[in-house]
């Protein structure tokens, strides 16, 4: 494991926190806008008046429940004060679970600029508005996670590859990726602009950007969100729904939510979670 020492600042200094790569321009009422710019921003209006010790289960809605985050957590080992990528972060529910669990100092990064304004008003946490490229220096990174992001991307091994860029020697990396169950189309309709590899294809998409697997489960394995935790992410659609349900943009994203919901519901998609190092 690294060591516990500060490294130099990851990031590229000529790089502006509101900087955008040319990843994937989305007319505003695309679908995956919607998903994740536009509701990540209304969401951030309602967790941002909610008791500080609600913010982060609210903040962390569809990107895992506790369990399969603390086993994450614990394979990955980061230092305490260790510099944590949160790679696709959303609006930081993730990344300041990592902090409060581990004392570690994230680093988000994440394409929508909606998303990167509520990690920084909901927990002060950095984030560099980016996409399949990254601006931070090579060799940078001693440990963190993407979770459930690799789908979404075009160029999936890419992404991976620019992962293992960012990674010093032996550092640990926790990924939650959704997989197709078999090979060929889907039976159920999936979310727009989602391509969901199989485990064999991203076995060797990972072994392509040399990053090797150390460990691996499933989500699905791990109990669902506690009691407390379901009751803020119910408070919090409840909240949203009287809100905008009525835009289109909401409808759009909750479409794209069931659509998640059933692929998973039917064993169509699975939550593969694994813990990478760089080779």
């Amino acid at each position: 494991m690294s060591s516990s020492t500060h490294p130099a600042d990851p990031t590229d200094s000529t790089d502006d926190m509101d900087s955008m790569d040319s990843m994937d321009s989305m007319d505003s009422m695309d679908s995956m806008d919607a998903e994740f710019d536009t509701v990540a921003a209304w969401t951030a209006d309602v967790v941002a008046g909610l008791d500080p010790d609600e913010r982060i289960p609210a903040a962390c809605r569809g990107s895992g429940s506790p369990g399969a985050l603390h086993w994450l957590l614990d394979q990955v080992a980061p230092d305490l004060d260790e510099t944590f990528l949160d790679c696709g972060a959303g609006i930081g529910g993730p990344a300041a679970f990592a902090a409060r669990e581990t004392g570690v100092r994230p680093v988000l990064t994440e394409p929508a600029p909606g998303a990167c304004r509520a990690a920084r008003s909901l927990f002060g946490l950095p984030a560099l508005q980016a996409g399949t490229q990254l601006p931070i220096a090579t060799g940078a990174i001693g440990a963190g996670w993407s979770l459930g992001v690799l789908c979404t991307v075009d160029d999936q091994p890419a992404y991976l590859a620019e992962l293992r860029r960012v990674l010093r020697p032996a550092s640990r990396f926790g990924l939650v990726v959704y997989c197709a169950a078999r090979p060929g189309a889907l039976r159920l309709e999936q979310p727009e602009g989602n391509d969901f590899p199989t485990v064999e294809a991203l076995e060797a998409m990972l072994d392509g950007a040399s990053l090797r697997v150390l460990t691996s489960g499933w989500t699905d394995h791990f109990a669902a969100f506690p009691a407390d935790w379901e009751e803020v992410t119910g408070k919090v659609q409840a909240e949203l729904e009287r809100r905008h349900g009525d835009d289109p943009r909401w409808q759009v994203a909750e479409e794209q939510s069931s659509r998640m919901g059933s692929l998973l519901s039917a064993g169509e998609v699975r939550g593969r979670m694994l813990v990478v190092a760089a080779a």
